[in-house]
């Protein structure tokens, strides 16, 4: 995973009415926090912001007066209805360090015909370097019959990642498509 580069700037104003006015002038409220330091408030570009962080689980870099700060999106709020990003929060990380993080799978390829797959965790826990944490992990469907389930055991996870959630997870199972029975004709 690539980092992202933004430049931040330290924010001393707080409450609703500053957050509008920091919105309003096209940039973002944030917070950096972890380690045992004192919470930093910031605020970014927008537009760069919202780039930087449409990948799950985003390494960023943030420069504020000067100083980098590394660190993983912990949580975006958004506006309900208009789906604008009103407030991020970032989790300061340091290379090397393992986090835990909640990582999309993905299934690729086709059952056998007639089977009907039905994926019951969208996300799985890992414990991975926070520099090098994957964007999703791919599990291959090719060719499975009905009967068949997928478990977090089975996932192929990256050399320094280890499951955060039981290895008895059912990720997918797959079942036989059901037939529908046809029509009986009208007795007349």
């Amino acid at each position: 995973m690539s980092d992202l580069n933004l430049i931040g700037e330290a924010r001393n104003e707080f409450g609703k009415g500053a957050a509008r006015r920091i919105r309003r002038a096209a940039q973002i409220p944030a917070v950096i926090y972890g380690h045992g330091v004192a919470p930093l408030h910031i605020v970014l570009p927008e537009r760069a912001t919202v780039r930087a962080i449409r990948a799950s689980n985003a390494l960023l870099t943030v420069t504020v007066d000067g100083v980098e700060h590394l660190a993983l999106v912990k949580d975006v709020q958004k506006d309900p209805v208009l789906q604008i990003v009103e407030h991020i929060d970032l989790l300061t990380v340091q290379k090397g360090e393992k986090v835990l993080v909640d990582v999309p799978v993905h299934l690729v390829g086709e059952p056998a015909p007639s089977v009907v797959v039905n994926q019951e965790e969208m996300t799985i826990s890992l414990s991975a370097d926070a520099t090098n944490v994957p964007v999703r992990i791919d599990v291959d469907i090719t060719g499975r019959t009905a009967g068949q389930h997928i478990y977090a055991s089975d996932l192929v996870l990256p050399a320094d990642a280890a499951l955060g959630n039981e290895d008895i997870m059912l990720i997918a199972h797959l079942a036989e498509q059901a037939v529908e029975a046809e029509a009986a004709p009208a007795a007349e």
